[in-house]
C-alpha cells in the first residue's frame, strides 16, 4: 500500500473508534451497546470488499490507538509478516513444487499439480489449486521458461494516412434472419495514422467472400493502402487475397500467431463498439444493424476527438489527401478469381460446372480464366498476358447447325440442313473434329 492509501485506512479506523477514545465517559453497558451497534452496521471499508467489522477488530484498534498516545500512525495497516510466502502451502510442499518446476520447466500448472499428487509430494490435508500454484511460481519468477527474455514491444503509428491499414473480425450480436436467430460478424478496416474506419460492416459470415466485399468497399471509398496488417485467420491466408493485394501493389502482412498486440488499434476500436454502440442498438435485422452502425460511425466516432491523436479521425485522414493513391476505375476486376484450364480439342472449357467455348487459336493451350463466382456469364480468358475476350457459354443447339467450308470457316445452316446432316454426314468420322 502507498502512504496515501494507508492514511485513508487509518482515518476510517479512527472514525470507527472515535466514540470510544474522544474522552466521553461511557459506562460498561453503554460501551457494550455502542460496540454492538458498530458491529451490526454496514461500512464502506477502503480497499476492501468487506462491509462488516468484527468486535475483535474494533477493540484491537482502540488498544493500538490508546497505547500509542493517540498517534494516527498506530492505525496504519501492517504489512504481512509472511510476505512472499504462501499461506495455503506449507514449506515442504512449496519446496517440492519449486524443485519440480526446475525439473519440468515447460510443464503446465495442471500437469505440475497432477505430478505432485502422483508422486505424493503434497503434505496430507493440503489441496493444490491452480491459483495457489500460479501465485507461488510467479513469486519465484518461474512462470516463464529459463532464459526467456521480455518481448520488446513499442507503440507505433503510421506517418501518413493509408500508409498502413489494420483489419480484423469481431463477433457481433445475434440477429433475426428469416425467423431464425443468427450470429453476426463485424468486419472492419482501420487506418493506422488517423484511426478512421475505412470500411466497417456486419455480415452473416466471416468467410473470405464477406471479407473481400468489405475490403473492396474500403479501397473504393478511401484509396489504396501501402500495407495491410491482418492476423492468421483462414480468410487472411487465402491465395486469392494475396493475389489481389499483390496486383494492387499492397503489401500483405500477417501478425505472429497468438500475438494480437500489434493490431492493438483495431482491437481497441472493437472494444469501443462493444461498449458504446452495441448497448444502444435496438433493432433486430442485419439491415437495421448496419444502418445504425453506419450512422454511429459517421456522426459519432469519426467526428469525436481521439484520445491518442487529439484530432477526430476524419479531419486527420483528410488533412493529407494529396498523398493518397486512388483506386483504379476497374477495381472490381482485381477481385476476380483466377483459374487455370486447358482448352479441349472441341474448344470447350469447363469452369465450376459451366461449359464455355474457347477461341480456336487456344485449342490445346493452358489458359487463365478471370471471373467472379457470382457472374458466371462474365469469364475473361487470357493467354501469355494477352486477353482473348470473354468466353461464351456453349450452345449445343447452335453448334448442331454449324458446318465448315473448305477453308474451315463456320457457316450456320438452317434447321432443315441441320436435320439432314444429323442423319449422318455431320457426325461422320472424317469430319468429326471439324464439326465440333
Amino acid at each position: 500500500m502507498t502512504e496515501d492509501e494507508k492514511q485513508q485506512v487509518a482515518i476510517f479506523r479512527f472514525g470507527v473508534i472515535s466514540d470510544f477514545v474522544n474522552g466521553s465517559q461511557l459506562n460498561r453497558a453503554q460501551r457494550r451497546r455502542l460496540l454492538a451497534d458498530k458491529c451490526a452496521r454496514k461500512w464502506h471499508i477502503p480497499f476492501s470488499t468487506k462491509t462488516r467489522l468484527s468486535k475483535g477488530s474494533i477493540l484491537r484498534w482502540i488498544k493500538l490507538y490508546t497505547d500509542s498516545n493517540a498517534k494516527l500512525q498506530s492505525l496504519y495497516p501492517k504489512e504481512r509478516s509472511d510476505k512472499g510466502k504462501s499461506r495455503a502451502l506449507d514449506e515442504d510442499t512449496s519446496l517440492s513444487l519449486i524443485n519440480l518446476r526446475r525439473e519440468m520447466p515447460s510443464a503446465t500448472v495442471a500437469h505440475l499439480i497432477a505430478t505432485m499428487n502422483g508422486r505424493k509430494l503434497v503434505t496430507a490435508g493440503i489441496d493444490l489449486y491452480p491459483s495457489t500454484v500460479y501465485r507461488l511460481l510467479h513469486q519465484h519468477n518461474m512462470m516463464k521458461p529459463p532464459g526467456s527474455m521480455p518481448v520488446d514491444r513499442r507503440k507505433f503509428e503510421a506517418e501518413l494516412p493509408n500508409d498502413l491499414w489494420q483489419s480484423d473480425v469481431m463477433h457481433g450480436p445475434r440477429i433475426n434472419v428469416a425467423g431464425r436467430m443468427r450470429k453476426s460478424y463485424l468486419i472492419a478496416v482501420i487506418d493506422d495514422h488517423s484511426r478512421l474506419i475505412t470500411h466497417g460492416q456486419f455480415y452473416l459470415s466471416e468467410a473470405l467472400a464477406s471479407y473481400l466485399d468489405a475490403f473492396e468497399e474500403a479501397l473504393a471509398q478511401r484509396g489504396l493502402p501501402r500495407k495491410l496488417y491482418v492476423d492468421n485467420g483462414a480468410a487472411f491466408r487465402s491465395r486469392h487475397l494475396e493475389y489481389i493485394c499483390a496486383s494492387l501493389a499492397i503489401a500483405l502482412i500477417h501478425s505472429k500467431p497468438y500475438k494480437p498486440q500489434g493490431r492493438g488499434k483495431i482491437e481497441r476500436f472493437f472494444k469501443t463498439v462493444r461498449g458504446q454502440f452495441l448497448p444502444g442498438f435496438k433493432g433486430q435485422s442485419l439491415n437495421e444493424l448496419n444502418e445504425a452502425f453506419d450512422g454511429w460511425l459517421t456522426h459519432v466516432y469519426h467526428q469525436r476527438k481521439h484520445s491518442a491523436t487529439k484530432q477526430n479521425p476524419f479531419e486527420r485522414f483528410t488533412a493529407n489527401l494529396h498523398c493518397l493513391r486512388q483506386a483504379p476505375d476497374n477495381l472490381h476486376d482485381y477481385f476476380r478469381k483466377l483459374a487455370l484450364r486447358k482448352v479441349n480439342k472441341d474448344r470447350t472449357i469447363t469452369l465450376n460446372g459451366h461449359l464455355y467455348e474457347g477461341p480456336v487459336p487456344l485449342i490445346g493451350k493452358r489458359v487463365e480464366l478471370l471471373y467472379h463466382p457470382s457472374q458466371p456469364d462474365q469469364v475473361q480468358v487470357k493467354y501469355q498476358n494477352k486477353s482473348f475476350g470473354m468466353l461464351a457459354p456453349v450452345n449445343l443447339n447452335v453448334n448442331c447447325r454449324i458446318k465448315r467450308d473448305k477453308n474451315n470457316n463456320p457457316q450456320i445452316h438452317s434447321n432443315t440442313d441441320a436435320g439432314q446432316y444429323g442423319g449422318g454426314k455431320l457426325w461422320s468420322s472424317k469430319r468429326r473434329d471439324d464439326e465440333h
